[in-house]
């Protein structure tokens, strides 16, 4: 690639359609026609590519032998140009073909692979649905599941994803180029193992710092929602286990007196199984809840396969039952 740019160094490219028109017309006065350009800049390009490649091109023909040179007389190609001839015809339809609009995203004929970073959470609420639909929709439309990464603007504009499904942090938001959409809203339930003590009365925020926490702490860093909340009220919780999935959290919860801060859907679909209890946050701590959104970059914000997948998770979102 470097040497091609290289050859290319102080060659103007419009030289290059010229010399093709002359080459098919082999007439200046044609030639400039078929351009649109005036006959007399197609006889100053004719010039300026003879000096150029250090060759006539092309001369005049049988009728223009005698008498002075005219831009309408038919003219004849050099070897050097009858060489040069099929491989600019090539070059010039390779470029239009590299230039002309995209076809339309077809989904359903589509072989496309998708990079999507989503927690577990996002995993568990939207991937299902959105695997189903797609599996009826777009079957060969791959997805290529990921971690949210810690710097996912930086990923996003790399290219190593092509959209995030997190809740906005508002350092997410501070990097250039990004574009954001709403998807759904998710309000916080405690769990407890049913039998536990504290499954029988309301949780007040005295009794709820009073219990040992489990935290699902998917970036891997201390803290969240609920500890900003205790914080702004000079209050803290123990938090006696912290881990990044909520895979084991049930399982962890079933069998101790340990409690959990999680979103509804998770513990909708994962209470009955382990036998939880949920019971609502304190209302003194003021937090109901978060937001997912999709994240993407303006690299992919035209792209016509790229919108499509955000319209279906758009859908799929839309489809969720309540919390």
């Amino acid at each position: 690639m470097r040497t091609a740019h290289a050859a290319l160094r102080g060659v103007d490219l419009t030289l290059v359609r010229v010399l093709d028109a002359l080459l098919a017309e082999r007439h200046v006065t044609r030639a400039a026609a078929r351009l649109g350009i005036s006959q007399s800049a197609a006889s100053h390009a004719l010039a300026r590519l003879r000096r150029l490649l250090a060759d006539p091109l092309l001369v005049r023909g049988p009728r223009g032998a005698r008498g002075p040179r005219s831009p309408h007389e038919v003219m004849v190609p050099t070897p050097r140009a009858l060489a040069l001839a099929p491989a600019l015809e090539r070059a010039l339809a390779e470029l239009a073909a590299a230039l002309r609009p995209p076809a339309p995203f077809d989904p359903a004929t589509a072989r496309r692979t998708f990079h999507l970073a989503i927690g577990d959470y996002a995993e568990l609420v939207l991937l299902p649905a959105l695997v189903a639909r797609l599996a009826t929709i777009a079957p060969g439309v791959d997805l290529f599941v990921r971690a949210v990464p810690d710097d996912l603007a930086a990923a996003l504009a790399a290219g190593d994803v092509d959209l995030v499904l997190a809740p906005p942090r508002p350092r997410d938001l501070s990097g250039p180029g990004l574009y954001q959409r709403h998807l759904f809203d998710e309000r916080f339930v405690c769990a407890l193992r049913r039998g536990h003590p504290a499954a029988t009365r309301r949780l007040t925020l005295d009794r709820f710092c009073d219990l040992d926490h489990v935290l699902i702490a998917p970036r891997g860093t201390a803290g969240g929602y609920v500890d900003d909340a205790l914080a702004r009220l000079g209050r803290r919780r123990r938090v006696a286990v912290t881990v990044p999935h909520f895979l084991v959290v049930p399982h962890v919860v079933a069998t101790t007196d340990l409690v959990v801060t999680l979103p509804a859907r998770v513990a909708a679909a994962l209470a009955a199984p382990h036998r939880l209890v949920t019971r609502p946050p304190p209302a003194a701590l003021g937090v109901t809840g978060f937001a997912i959104h999709q994240l993407w970059h303006e690299r992919t914000h035209g792209d016509a396969a790229g919108r499509w997948l955000r319209d279906q998770l758009a859908t799929v979102a839309r489809a969720l039952p309540p919390p």
